[in-house]
């Protein structure tokens, strides 16, 4: 009888394991040792993220510039963000965070001022868009570098099922922090633009990036392990795995509707006599999608993360229908920030998969590219709706958000497959209880936590139940 009440009791507690997945609050997170070392610095360098875009719209048209010619000049920055931000990533995997960051800074900050200079000298705007390929090749790649170190920290905890709700709030966390910063950002670069100079919002912006970048390279402890491949293995790139195109390819579509909203929003505050309300217009479209990401990191969530992915992701298509046809500014703050209530959940989905898809030696590329996804996205989303803006007028530009994101939502459904694990894909290694950043090589012991903490966000985004996260996390 005793032994049949132990496996009774047993039973018990693997139901209730079932009945209530695993949740960890943003308190719990936050009282990670040593999390604020790195998140605190890592704030003030990711905020001029959002303030490099609306910082060159403002010196290009407050220049003389057209829009179409400040929409082009955004759109080769942030390509050049999007494709060198990846390798940026991958570099920081093998080589450290520090030993890419701090090189980072100094580039970043020359090619800024050079800008400047060229833009107060009227240079022609070919030379603005030469200036702007190092500009924006060189913007630190804070908020992968941060999740990187999330996971790292989180794996040497142990396995179990809170260490993988840990890591998930992480990530949504993460969202939150990003979008907060698109809030005050554009704000902040626009306030500045207008109440002082075109160029004072950059050269902020240059300040920023280049103090919390070194302040953040600094915090060396809280770094993940580099990984050093095994001689004469061939490294492959997280760009490798179908899952990591798609949602690339589909992250891409986000990145459009920033793009699209942040030139669309200032032509037509501009055109209604407001142009100092733009940034403010934008910033509630930023602040509704970091409403909704504090929400989404406070429910313990019982639908996998594919079918949350593609719900909020039908909930974006349809907010960014209605843009074009809003009349004043005041519906259009409405309309962005209903808008905006879908991005962060689409966004914390997609990190969230993007984790399970890949090894550990690839995994700040992996974020990077989605972080470079964005980018692209903007640039080709401002650039597109910078051209609609001259030919037909402000809410042209208002089309390129539904368009962009109609596509990625056709190809994320259709080939919804691709992203779910395959199993074996993540193999943590991750630093001892110290987080020093010392050399691993793939197959050492220590990462044997941080794979079962994979293994069970794994479980959890393959949507087979808390039942199999618990057992991954067992294992």
């Amino acid at each position: 009888m005793t032994a049949r009440r132990t496996v009774d009791n047993a039973t018990d507690t693997l139901a209730t394991q079932d009945a209530a997945p695993a949740r960890v609050g943003y308190g719990a997170l936050l009282r990670t040792p040593g999390a604020w070392t790195f998140l605190a610095p890592a704030f003030v360098a990711r905020l001029p993220y959002a303030m490099l875009g609306m910082g060159i719209l403002m010196l290009v048209t407050g220049t003389g510039g057209s829009w179409g010619t400040a929409g082009t000049v955004t759109a080769v920055s942030a390509v050049a963000q999007a494709l060198i931000g990846p390798q940026t990533g991958r570099l920081a995997d093998r080589y450290g965070q520090a030993t890419v960051l701090v090189p980072t800074v100094f580039v970043h900050a020359a090619s800024v001022a050079a800008l400047i200079v060229l833009a107060n000298g009227h240079a022609p705007a070919w030379s603005l868009c030469l200036a702007a390929v190092p500009a924006g090749a060189s913007v630190p790649q804070i908020g992968a570098m941060v999740r990187a170190r999330w996971v790292a920290k989180l794996s040497a905890e142990g396995a179990s099922a809170t260490s993988a709700a840990k890591v998930s709030t992480a990530f949504a966390f993460e969202s939150v922090t990003d979008e907060f910063t698109f809030v005050v950002g554009p704000i902040l670069a626009a306030k500045i633009a207008t109440s002082v100079s075109p160029s004072a919002s950059l050269i902020a912006e240059a300040a920023l990036t280049f103090v919390g970048g070194l302040a953040f390279a600094a915090q060396r402890r809280t770094a993940p392990a580099r990984v050093v491949p095994q001689p004469g293995a061939q490294r492959v790139s997280a760009l490798a795995s179908p899952g990591v195109r798609l949602l690339a390819g589909v992250i891409l579509g986000v990145g459009a509707v920033f793009g699209g909203m942040q030139v669309s929003v200032n032509a037509f505050a501009d055109s209604v006599g407001q142009h100092a309300a733009a940034g403010t217009v934008y910033g509630i479209f930023a602040g509704g999608s970091m409403v909704a990401g504090v929400l989404y990191g406070m429910i313990a969530w019982r639908r996998s993360v594919q079918q949350r992915m593609i719900t909020s992701y039908t909930l974006l298509v349809l907010g960014c229908s209605t843009l074009w046809a809003m009349p004043n500014l005041v519906t259009l703050s409405i309309a962005g920030l209903v808008c905006g209530l879908a991005i962060a959940p689409t966004l914390i989905s997609g990190y969230t998969l993007v984790e399970t898809l890949v090894a550990d030696g690839a995994k700040t590329e992996a974020f990077t590219w989605l972080t470079g996804a964005i980018g692209l996205g903007l640039a080709v989303g401002s650039m597109v709706a910078g051209q609609l803006i001259d030919g037909h007028g402000p809410s042209a530009g208002f089309l390129v958000p539904a368009i962009g994101a109609g596509l990625g939502l056709a190809a994320l459904v259709s080939l919804r497959h691709l992203l779910v694990p395959s199993g074996g894909a993540s193999t943590v290694v991750a630093g001892g209880a110290s987080g020093a950043a010392s050399d691993v090589v793939p197959g050492d012991v220590s990462g044997v936590g941080s794979d079962a903490v994979s293994g069970a966000v794994s479980g959890a985004v393959s949507g087979t139940g808390e039942r199999e996260l618990v057992g991954a996390a067992k294992g």
